[in-house]
């Protein structure tokens, strides 16, 4: 199963080809995969419980250097938002983040 949640958020990169990059924004689409046994209701996880959840968590409207407590790579925030679901939802397969509709990056334990 997979939910997607799309946020605004700042960020920068400390070392960009040398120097430090500046401050600016993206529309981030995010994509969470579940995968697990169908319970006795029908599915592996309700996709309102995850969404509710996503939104929670995805930092809104934040600087991502601040939330992430380093150099903010769309790499990294795969990672910073799989192991958040991992806390809830143990049945995390990947999570996939777009930082615009030609560039991604995704997580997964292996």
């Amino acid at each position: 199963m997979k939910v997607v949640r799309e946020f605004s958020a700042a960020h920068f990169l400390k070392n960009y080809r040398g120097k430090p990059e500046p401050l600016h924004g993206h529309n981030y689409r995010v994509e969470v995969i579940l995968e697990g046994d169908i319970g006795e209701e029908g599915y592996v996880v309700d996709f309102l419980e995850l969404n509710s959840y996503l939104k929670s968590i995805l930092p809104e409207h934040r600087n991502l250097n601040e939330v992430i407590g380093e150099n903010s790579t769309t790499e990294r925030l795969a990672r910073w938002i799989y192991e958040r679901v991992k806390e809830r939802f143990p049945q995390v397969r990947e999570v996939w983040v777009w930082e615009t509709g030609r560039f991604a990056a995704s997580y997964y334990e292996r």
